[in-house]
């Protein structure tokens, strides 16, 4: 008999089973990337998470024969609704055997719970925040993701959705960087340093995480502005601003991120991490006894880099401000000897930047779908 079952989010124990079914799903995958069962609960936790401070969500998990066989999350964003004037419900989180019985009865807890709520329409996957990854995998299923932010999934689970009405919302695809093809053309490179010398925009480099941490509020507020245009943009508390940046500066190496200044103001960013993928399998979820150790030396071992925002805000799209982005995103690659980069997640909606990118050598290779229903 299956039945669906709600999360109590003050149990421990509750979430530990609803954290725990993707480890169960995907064990031993080559191409599934754990998260850490600390970074996991947090989403669920309503005291620490500050999407939880404007905003709700509820978990559910789906189990037959005492054994858990799918979980799903709804979300509520608030703010997302009243910025964009929708009545928005979220899925994410779903995981789910090969079973339609199961998917659609996780959903319906899922359609009913947004009916209660005045919602009209279920988007997703769609997360609790700018690095929890969008979409469904449908394309690149024999890549392996890039640390946790993006999602991975078996080739069944688009048909699953599909099969309880879902249709394509809009689809984000991931562009590897090859050193031995990402070359841009010189005049690029001639652009951006008649862009400095003019003291229009200049870089802002950092060595340590502490002058990584002086500009972490402008760096929030700039990231805050640049995606305003954007299809997943809702304004940020300064809650979730630092709640972000603690979780960057977790995995950052300070060399690798940069900000474009415009009079000291940051105008722009490029987000780099050393891709510490290899090191997150090993560890299955735990950071002890070894862990973090491991990550450490990951760090310096890995030759691939994950690009999880690059951005500049409109008014200096047209200044010269997209050359120096990438003239700073190839000078990123190559100073540090990095042989592959990988380009996550840029919406098909960012029309200029897909061109830009198949200009300098970039190859779509991961698409992730976001799906929409109307109920």
């Amino acid at each position: 008999m299956l039945t669906i079952e709600k999360i109590d989010t003050r149990d421990k124990s509750q979430v530990r089973r609803f954290v725990t079914l993707p480890y169960r799903l995907y064990k031993d995958h080559s191409q599934w990337v754990p998260a850490l069962f600390i970074d996991a609960e947090i989403q669920l936790n309503r005291e620490k998470h500050p999407f939880y401070e404007h905003s709700d969500a509820d978990f559910f998990i789906a189990v037959r024969d005492s054994q858990v066989v799918g979980r799903v999350a709804a979300l509520e964003n608030r703010r997302y609704n009243q910025y964009h004037d929708t009545r928005q419900a979220q899925f994410y989180l779903f995981e789910c055997l090969n079973d339609e019985e199961t998917a659609q009865a996780l959903f319906e807890r899922v359609f009913d719970w947004a009916h209660r709520r005045g919602l009209n329409q279920v988007v997703g996957p769609k997360g609790f925040g700018a690095l929890d990854g969008y979409g469904i995998l449908v394309e690149g299923y024999e890549y392996r993701q890039a640390m946790t932010m993006m999602n991975y999934n078996y080739p069944y689970y688009p048909k699953l959705v599909e099969s309880l009405g879902f249709t394509k919302l809009v689809d984000f695809v991931s562009c590897y960087l090859g050193v031995d093809t990402f070359r841009l053309p010189e005049r690029i490179h001639s652009i951006a340093d008649r862009v400095q010398q003019r003291g229009s925009l200049k870089v802002q480099r950092f060595r340590t995480k502490a002058e990584l941490k002086a500009w972490a509020n402008r760096i929030g507020q700039a990231y805050n502005k640049a995606f305003v245009n954007n299809w997943e943009y809702y304004p940020l508390t300064d809650n979730e601003i630092n709640f972000l940046l603690q979780n960057i500066l977790t995995v950052a190496d300070p060399r690798l991120i940069k900000v474009i200044t415009h009079h000291d103001e940051a105008v722009g960013f490029l987000f780099g991490f050393p891709d510490l993928s290899a090191a997150l399998q090993r560890a299955k979820g735990r950071l002890l006894p070894f862990g973090i150790l491991d990550l450490l030396l990951e760090m310096k071992r890995t030759k691939w880099l994950a690009l999880n925002g690059a951005g500049i805000l409109p008014d200096h799209q047209g200044r010269g401000g997209n050359a120096l982005l990438y003239s700073e995103m190839e000078k990123t690659i190559r100073e540090f000897n990095y042989q592959h980069a990988d380009l996550t997640q840029v919406a098909e909606s960012a029309v200029q930047m897909r061109k830009d990118l198949e200009n300098i050598g970039g190859k779509a290779y991961k698409n992730h779908r976001v799906f929409k229903k109307d109920i």
